[in-house]
């Protein structure tokens, strides 16, 4: 049989793709089955938080190719996130298993892991998207926050800006990458006072200037620990904040009780319906 006939179903050298989440803190947050994609694969594709945690990496595969240095200043980072893609694909189209590496989950604030998953797929790659602790999971633990309590919210918060968006003030707000907030072009690493007092400007309409504000990052490092800053919110604009911050705004006033619908509720179960 020639073998140039051969689908890429029935090729055993078949690229294939798998995108992993090594977790926010070096070595504790790596998953057994996120380990095994690392060290199965032909070559490893790395997009990661510290120069520390790539040198860990590389002692866990011969071929850790870094994706900092397509990074530039003034450079789109769409751009950058594409260029990830293309290298990515180019090592799978020629019939290697290739896993790309990223801090955190893969498909939280990450373009590249799902798009080359889905560019892998169109072109009947298979292609496998590992979740890991991502810094959402952190922040619920390190400051304390059940989401279930009273609700969650999150935005990137740029999308405050540009869009119309509805903020519910009894819950909790999350709100990601505010030291970026309102750069339209995507090739700033971060931006002034004047946008985040735009910022302030939005949430004044459902919070009070002197309404708790939680700044947080998880730690990267085992050695480090979160670090948790409280302020108000009308000082935000002065505080510099770095892009991988994460600003928390609590409940600002208690739940409302539906007295309508507990009555409907209250009404079906005496009716012996709510079931």
């Amino acid at each position: 049989m020639n073998t140039t006939s051969l689908s890429r179903q029935d090729d055993p050298r078949r690229g294939s793709l798998a995108c992993v989440g090594l977790g926010m803190t070096l070595g504790s947050h790596l998953t057994p089955l996120a380990r095994s994609h690392i060290e199965q694969a032909d070559v490893v594709f790395a997009a990661l938080s510290d120069g520390i945690v790539e040198m860990w990496l590389k002692r866990m595969h011969p071929d850790v190719r870094s994706l900092q240095p397509y990074y530039a200043e003034g450079k789109s980072r769409m751009k950058t996130y594409r260029e990830w893609v293309d290298l990515m694909m180019t090592e799978v189209r020629t019939g290697k298993r290739v896993c790309g590496v990223f801090y955190g989950h893969p498909g939280i604030f990450a373009w590249s892991p799902r798009n080359a998953i889905e560019t892998a797929r169109s072109e009947g790659f298979d292609a496998h998207m590992e979740p890991g602790i991502s810094a959402e999971d952190c922040l619920y633990a390190d400051v304390g926050i059940d989401p279930g309590r009273f609700g969650c919210q999150h935005f990137e918060a740029s999308q405050l800006l540009f869009y119309e968006r509805r903020i519910d003030h009894t819950g909790y707000l999350v709100l990601w990458q505010v030291g970026l907030v309102g750069d339209w072009s995507l090739t700033r690493f971060r931006t002034g006072p004047a946008c985040r007092q735009l910022l302030v400007d939005v949430l004044s309409q459902d919070y009070p200037l002197d309404h708790e504000v939680i700044i947080y990052r998880g730690a990267t490092l085992p050695i480090e620990q979160p670090r948790i800053r409280r302020i108000v919110l009308r000082d935000l604009p002065d505080v510099v904040l770095t892009p991988e911050e994460t600003v928390v705004l609590p409940p600002a006033s208690p739940l409302k009780p539906n007295l309508a619908m507990r009555a409907r509720l209250e009404e079906l179960d005496k009716a012996g319906a709510i079931v």
